[in-house]
């Protein structure tokens, strides 16, 4: 694990990775994480999906999460709904909430996702 400690980052410094249970050029960079600042109750990323790309359907135990759509549009279930998001929309979910993120536009699909705390125990 990385030294816990205060950093000055820039997304150029990250390198795009496609973590589990994400299919299709489903990107992103762990800009504030444990393996990268150390932290111990934020997992701050910036992700960008091509067309086709998601997350598989999933559910948290304990964790809260806010996705904030930057550019593109894509489609958002969450529980039984669907729904159609695009840039400047904020999305936040609860613990204990089905929920999944494709890319289902003509272009990328750039959004944060902010999740807390670290671990869903």
């Amino acid at each position: 694990m990385t030294e816990y400690k205060t950093v000055i980052r820039n997304i150029a410094e990250e390198p795009w990775q496609q973590f589990p249970a994400h299919y299709g050029s489903a990107l992103s960079k762990a800009l504030v994480h444990p393996d990268t600042t150390g932290s111990k109750q934020i997992d701050y990323r910036i992700s960008t999906y091509q067309p086709m790309a998601y997350v598989e359907r999933h559910v948290h135990k304990v964790q809260e999460q806010v996705y904030h759509i930057l550019d593109g549009e894509g489609l958002m279930e969450i529980g039984d709904e669907r729904r159609v998001v695009r840039k400047h929309d904020v999305i936040f979910i609860t613990p204990g909430t089905w929920h999944s993120i494709q890319n289902t536009g003509l272009g990328d699909l750039t959004f944060i996702v902010v999740t807390t705390p670290i671990t869903d125990e």
